[in-house]
């Protein structure tokens, strides 16, 4: 009988790229991969730490696999695993940790599916984590997240990604292609670049190729993905090539994320960012100056050391000014190791929950007015498997949310759609301006 495994990610699309990757290698040798809401014979936890409460969704999902299956193996992995493999160990009814190099070759280690006493750990010295391990997620078929870069040489103060992920490298142009054609054959319509720190690929292979390199090699070969997205790319190396080529290259999707994390210029060197505010705005006005229709994401982290209720105001104003879209508003999290947990004049916690709401407040208020410039205009819309309220679920190109009456022949389909009725939380309601004419792969 075929072994059971679930694999439950939490954190970044980055760590949803590799358990898609991990997931094939299950089944590849015999296992059945299942939902988290089946009993499996082994779970699999890829976690997070980026803030507190990702290690406490952690315990909490090891807590839930066993109570499903008392005798389940429960295996942790990810950036907890490598930054506190010890105090997961300690954690009841784990059965194995595994490390940033040994995530990918578990295989091996679980020829004996027996729970002992104690759990075993097998992590290395993230400083000798060297190689690239190549990841792409296809399990939906409708957008595919395809891992160029891993890693990052920046130092943060807040950050503890350099300790759990390692050193920036970068996957060979040859395997990016092979792995980008490979999602192109199973039929997927959005291919979107990740990477730790994507701006900085390039690290470790040939010299001089660089990320726009990389998005020219993919215009140029692939010849039936219609959308390439780029996910998070740091203001500094968003540089004006990137930009002018995705503002000529309709392949690309009119669509940017990029972390500002305060506009404040004192609190930016605080958290050594390797800009100021003032190369943000810049940014953020090329891109609109070239695609006045692009989406701009932004992350903001709030009540860092030392934030004062005069920074605040003067990050709150500047993202206010600015044609930003949405925001990704974080309240700053004490990290083990890193320099920002000595900063003195700690931020309360309740003053860190207040100026948190305004700020998703203000959020929400960008994004509903963005959506409005739309309304009554006619949008191409890539259909995913999200069912809701009747509706099928997708998004335009420059990645607003539209749902139309279900028809499960959307899926996988860009069709043009009519925006019709903008909702409170910034999703329209549509109806589709012409007859569906998709043709679904034959894999389908």
């Amino acid at each position: 009988m075929e072994k059971k495994v679930n694999i439950y990610t939490l954190g970044c699309k980055l760590n949803f790229t590799e358990s898609s990757t991990i997931a094939r290698q299950f089944k590849e040798n015999g296992f059945q991969v299942v939902d988290f809401e089946e009993k499996a014979d082994i779970y699999i936890i890829n976690t997070c730490s980026v803030t507190e409460n990702a290690d406490k969704k952690c315990r909490k999902v090891i807590k839930q696999a066993l109570k499903k299956n008392a005798q389940a193996f429960i295996v942790v992995i990810g950036c907890y695993a490598q930054l506190k493999p010890k105090e997961i160990a300690q954690i009841p009814g784990v059965d194995l940790v595994l490390g940033a190099a040994e995530k990918f070759n578990m295989l091996p280690i679980l020829k004996e599916l027996q729970k002992k006493p104690i759990a075993q750990v097998h992590s290395c010295n993230i400083k000798e984590v060297q190689e690239f391990i190549p990841s792409y997620s296809i399990e939906d078929r409708t957008r595919s997240f395809l891992k160029i870069q891993d890693g990052c040489d920046y130092k943060c103060s807040f950050c503890t990604i350099p300790l759990a992920r390692g050193q920036s490298r970068s996957a060979s142009v040859e395997t990016i292609l092979k792995n980008a054609q490979e999602i192109e054959k199973k039929g997927c319509q959005e291919l979107v670049l990740t990477g730790i720190n994507l701006g900085d690929y390039g690290k470790g292979i040939e010299p001089n190729f660089k990320l726009l390199d990389v998005l020219k090699l993919l215009n140029e070969k692939l010849q039936h993905i219609p959308r390439i997205r780029l996910s998070s790319i740091e203001p500094n190396l968003l540089d004006d090539e990137i930009i002018e080529f995705v503002a000529s290259h309709s392949r690309f999707m009119p669509h940017f994320h990029m972390p500002l994390q305060s506009g404040s210029n004192r609190i930016l060197r605080l958290m050594r960012r390797r800009y100021k505010k003032e190369l943000y705005e810049n940014r953020v006005m090329y891109i609109k100056k070239l695609i006045p229709h692009a989406a701009i994401g932004c992350d903001v982290i709030v009540g860092f050391p030392g934030e004062s209720e005069a920074d605040f105001l003067e990050t709150f104003e500047f993202i206010r000014e600015l044609p930003i879209t949405y925001l990704h508003v974080f309240p700053f999290s004490e990290r083990a190791n890193t320099p920002a947990i000595h900063l003195p004049e700690k931020v309360p916690p309740a003053v860190k929950e207040e100026r948190t709401a305004l700020l998703r407040n203000l959020s929400l208020k960008k994004k509903f007015l963005f959506c409005q410039e739309f309304s009554g205009k006619v949008e191409k819309v890539l259909f995913e498997n999200s069912v809701a309220n009747n509706l099928i679920w997708g998004f335009t190109e420059n990645y607003i949310k539209v749902g139309v009456p279900y028809n499960p022949e959307l899926i996988n389909c860009i069709e043009p759609v009519l925006l019709k009725t903008l909702l409170g939380e910034g999703v329209f309601v549509g109806e589709l301006s012409k007859v569906p004419d998709c043709v679904l792969p034959a894999e389908f």
